[in-house]
């Protein structure tokens, strides 16, 4: 046993070393570390909260953060999107700067990247539902909250897209103002967050929150975009740092915003759909950290061991956001057929039921690193799918999409 791994620990160590002799001198290793920390974020927090009840014999969703409110706090380190939309700035300004043909094309190329995984989980999807429910009898109620989970994390590709095509007023933003230029945007989300919740919310449509989905998001990949340019220094990272994590502190305690930083079910207040002034603090005391921590990091990922796993996340960062949920329902769903098991298909309403999802992980995980062998072709360019497939492919998506959220 002692030899077998021996001898793996001894393969993985010449693939880091393959991995590293192969990464280009000029790759910022800090920024692609941090994107994959907020990528392996995104699983790791739906698989703790995503619990399911069974209710006339199919799953429905339940969350524990119902119960277990001490829970919260560990939504402020799992909530890593400012993160993600961060280096999604910084990138995509250097890789804009780079570009050899117009910025048409440019960002058409950039937005072909985000739509393909989507179209593809969402059609293959599309074709399981039949084949699950008419095969092998899967009840309708669980393939509805399937449907909704296989979207919920959809919504976030959406958002990047539309922020993504505005890269190049971005650029002119931070050209002119430098990082003052996120300064407009949480203004913006700070007086929605007023009108919403002050003494005149009872006259407030209910559509106003959706003010807030646009600049919410685009403050951290606007602070990403200014990092790229340099205007954003260490004295800058400070302030973000400190301010971030004293009006997060403020809302809490004064302003008594929900302490979820994810919807909370039976709670009239969400901080996430679409994202309150307290999600905008966490990203600002998130992104000062990461500017702060960036020459460590770059450091620490010199090494082969800790550079290898950061380059194959990065490489599957859509499988990872599209597939993970189906990973999960890859095990919940033939585990329903077996009555309530903690962890997977009981209710999430004891402190076993925690311990018990902890253990399921790494069997999550598993499943998806073996869903992503066949995921990640759809990452690449469909040079070989016609027209006719791909107008299928979209058309199923479509009816997937439909399913789901009719559901």
């Amino acid at each position: 046993m002692r030899g077998l791994v021996r001898r793996l620990l001894a393969k993985l160590a010449r693939l880091g070393a393959r991995v590293d002799e192969r990464t280009p001198a000029h790759r910022d290793r800090a920024v692609d570390g941090l994107r994959a920390l907020a990528l392996l974020a995104v699983p790791t927090g739906h698989w703790l909260v995503g619990g399911f009840i069974l209710d006339g014999g199919g799953l429905h969703n339940a969350s524990p953060l119902a119960t277990f409110g001490a829970l919260a706090p560990a939504s402020w380190v799992l909530q890593m999107l400012g993160i993600f939309f961060l280096v999604g700035g910084y990138s995509s300004v250097l890789s804009y700067r780079r570009r050899k043909g117009s910025v048409r094309e440019w960002t058409a190329g950039r937005l072909r990247r985000l739509g393909r995984p989507v179209l593809g989980v969402t059609a293959v999807w599309a074709l399981l539902l039949p084949v699950l429910h008419y095969g092998l009898g899967v009840p309708g109620d669980t393939l509805h909250t399937a449907a909704t989970l296989v979207v919920q994390p959809l919504w976030f590709v959406g958002v990047y897209a539309v922020i993504t095509a505005l890269t190049p007023y971005c650029v002119r933003a931070s050209e002119r103002l430098g990082a003052r230029a996120a300064v407009p945007l949480i203004g913006a989300v700070a007086v929605v967050d007023l009108l919403r919740y002050g003494p005149f919310a009872d006259a407030m449509p209910s559509w106003l929150s959706l003010l807030n989905l646009l600049p919410g998001w685009m403050f951290a990949y606007q602070l990403g975009v200014s990092w790229a340019d340099r205007r954003i220094g260490r004295r800058g990272a400070w302030l973000l740092l400190a301010g971030g994590t004293a009006l997060f502190a403020v809302l809490l305690l004064a302003f008594h915003y929900p302490m979820s930083m994810v919807g909370v079910p039976g709670e009239a207040r969400t901080n996430s759909h679409p994202p309150s002034l307290l999600v905008l603090a966490l990203a600002a005391a998130q992104s000062g950290a990461a500017i702060l921590l960036r020459d460590r990091l770059a450091r620490l990922l010199r090494r082969p061991a800790l550079w290898a796993p950061v380059v194959i996340v990065n490489l599957s960062a859509m499988t990872i956001l599209c597939w993970h949920q189906t990973a999960m329902l890859a095990a919940a769903v033939p585990g329903s057929y077996f009555g309530e098991i903690p962890g997977l298909t009981a209710a999430p309403d004891t402190g076993g039921w925690v311990l018990a999802r902890l253990a399921w992980m790494p069997l999550f995980a598993g499943l998806l690193a073996a869903v992503a062998r066949f995921a990640r072709p759809l990452e690449s360019p469909w040079d070989r799918t016609g027209t006719a497939r791909r107008a299928a492919a979209a058309v199923l998506a479509a009816g997937f999409g439909y399913f789901a959220l009719a559901a």
